[in-house]
């Protein structure tokens, strides 16, 4: 029998009561040890494993194996997907060419099989990638060859999958998908941007690297920066693209604290337009997208537990959470 959304939406509604809440989260900041977060993730039957990176693996298996056993059509996914397959691609390549180990750094699920990815890279055959990746991995390919530059080597492949989530948000038909991506893509570029002008990077590197998207103008950014990060930085602030000036007060007063910034904009997108939906793909998107908002949470808390962070340093860093 069919799988519908109505079947998916009351699944996923059901599978959301069981998800983090804020006393969750509070309960995992007053824990002092690696082991004593290893039990209370177990008791609350998140995932397997005698590590905090077993567990998180167990428990990303386990939700893929339901948004597959539960979706109607499990293509709406490919936004996400690809954004793995890019990672394979980069971490393979550079592996590749360093002659270092990075079986252990794929992730999954993923479109493209990563044997046949990691047999095209060694190869440099890109004929069973999508037609929209083709060409920018063998630019990728040859950058890094040629360069030795990771960075410039990652600029095309980076932009060519944000150009393709934008073009899928707005294919997917989805009100959310097409705010979401263009949020994503946005900051994105703001990130590419204020990281180039810190480090003093070529003309040519924005070009290759910025994609164009709604509220962000290329050139004008690139002449910006060109000219430093606190020329960009004016220039941002004059925007209220995405809540762009706000963004930019935040950065002002901490980098970290815009990076939170960042993905509260986009966990609060889901929050509004998936999980109050009754209809359609969002929903399932919106689970999705908690539960990873609930990985960040295990690996923030669990990073300062490691390096001894005081509580409110590390609550600072949280971000919002679907549950």
């Amino acid at each position: 029998m069919a799988l519908s959304y109505e079947f998916s939406i009351g699944s996923v509604r059901a599978r959301e009561n069981t998800m983090f809440s804020e006393a969750d989260a509070e309960q995992m900041l007053a824990l002092k040890s690696a082991d004593e977060l290893i039990r209370f993730l177990k008791d609350k039957g998140y995932g397997e494993g005698d590590t905090i990176d077993d567990i998180l693996e167990s428990n990303t298996r386990r939700m893929w194996k339901y948004i597959r056993s539960i979706a109607p059509d499990f293509n709406i996914f490919e936004p996400f997907l690809i954004q793995n397959d890019v990672h394979n691609f980069k971490t393979v390549l550079k592996g590749t060419m360093s002659d270092r180990d990075y079986v252990h750094l794929l992730m999954e699920p993923c479109t493209i099989k990563k044997d046949e990815l990691i047999r095209a890279v060694e190869n440099r055959r890109f004929e069973i990638f999508p037609e929209w990746l083709r060409e920018p991995a063998d630019k990728a390919y040859q950058r890094l060859a040629e360069t030795k530059d990771a960075r410039l080597s990652d600029a095309g492949i980076d932009r060519a999958v944000l150009e393709r989530l934008i073009f899928l948000g707005k294919k997917s038909g989805s009100v959310f998908l097409n705010e979401y991506f263009s949020t994503l893509v946005f900051y994105a570029n703001v990130k590419t941007a204020l990281r180039g002008a810190k480090a003093g990077v070529s003309r040519y590197f924005y070009e290759k690297a910025l994609c164009e998207c709604d509220g962000f103008d290329k050139q004008a950014v690139i002449k910006a920066a060109l000219t430093g990060e606190s020329n960009l930085v004016k220039l941002f602030e004059k925007s209220d693209a995405y809540d762009c000036r706000k963004a930019m007060s935040i950065f002002a007063e901490s980098p970290s604290g815009f990076e939170k910034f960042v993905d509260d904009q986009l966990i609060r997108l889901a929050k509004r337009l998936c999980k109050l939906s009754s209809e359609g793909c969002e929903p399932l998107m919106g689970y999705y997208i908690g539960c990873e908002y609930e990985r960040k949470l295990i690996v923030i808390i669990a990073g300062g537990i490691k390096t001894g962070t005081p509580t409110e340093k590390i609550r600072e860093r949280l971000r919002e959470i679907y549950g």
